[in-house]
């Protein structure tokens, strides 16, 4: 179980909710919320592993659907039913899709990608946003994607992430002067349970995703959370429409193969 506090009071008992939070990078944001002291509303299609997560991070739990437009409303109401004025909200819900060549891939999935992405996280958006401009403020973090900035063979996912970008945008400006901030978290790839299975299985990289970035790594999903945790947080007061990189360096490095690669280490001088 997180320790609830453990790291100070930066969230100030505040109530942050993360949409998606059930699993991988939404999980690891709760836990890191509640680490420093926000209180959190777990919300994601899997109940069980909404309830799972809210066990370990000491707070509720709600059913919501990204689909479904009266379940995200209903979600919000009930949230502020139960635990009062919403501060924060993550949207970290998403649809993955398959790496499959355009002609190969049935438009339903495109579609469900499209929707579930940008509808979704527009929804999530304008729900939570209109509450938080009627009790005086807040903070929304939206999670992008390296796939966002370039193009991928995942034609819908790219196509999303970069949509999301620019929605974050937009709602930055649309809620500003109501005292709502909103900001993105881009990661490149991410050590949640998903990447691990396709790095023991292997066949979906041609090369070693260590070997993209500055830091020689990956990221783990904790490091999702503590970036998020910034933006949410009073720290960030002045920061909005913002996209965060926290891909250990992979997009700042992707021209570099052009050039011979990424330097080694600097020889350290005795």
């Amino acid at each position: 179980m997180a320790e609830t506090g453990s790291r100070g009071n930066e969230g100030r008992g505040r109530l942050a909710v993360v949409v998606g939070g059930g699993a991988g990078i939404g999980a690891a944001t709760c836990l890191a919320l509640a680490s420093y002291g926000w209180r959190v509303a777990v919300a994601d299609i899997n109940v069980e592993a909404a309830k799972s997560v809210a066990g370990q991070c000491g707070g509720d739990w709600y059913p919501i659907d990204i689909f479904d437009a009266a379940s995200i409303e209903k979600a919000a109401a009930d949230i502020e039913a139960k635990s009062g004025k919403i501060y924060g909200c993550v949207c970290a819900a998403a649809v993955f899709q398959d790496k499959k060549p355009p002609e190969d891939t049935p438009i339903e999935a495109f579609d469900r990608v499209i929707q579930g992405n940008v509808r979704g996280t527009y929804l999530v958006n304008v729900t939570f946003a209109k509450r938080m401009a009627a009790n005086g403020g807040g903070a929304i973090v939206n999670f992008s994607s390296w796939s966002g900035q370039f193009s991928s063979p995942v034609h819908g996912y790219c196509s999303s992430k970069a949509a999301v970008n620019m929605l974050t945008e937009s709602m930055a400006v649309e809620w500003g002067r109501s005292g709502v901030r909103v900001n993105a978290v881009t990661p490149g790839f991410v050590l949640v349970d998903r990447m691990v299975e396709r790095l023991r299985v292997g066949g979906r990289y041609s090369v070693d995703l260590n070997s993209i970035s500055p830091l020689n790594r990956i990221p783990a999903p904790s490091e999702m959370g503590e970036a998020v945790t910034f933006l949410l947080s009073d720290r960030a007061s002045a920061v909005t429409g913002t996209n965060l990189a926290a891909d250990a360096g992979v997009m700042a490095a992707s021209a570099w193969t052009v050039y011979g690669g990424i330097p080694g280490p600097r020889a350290q001088k005795t």
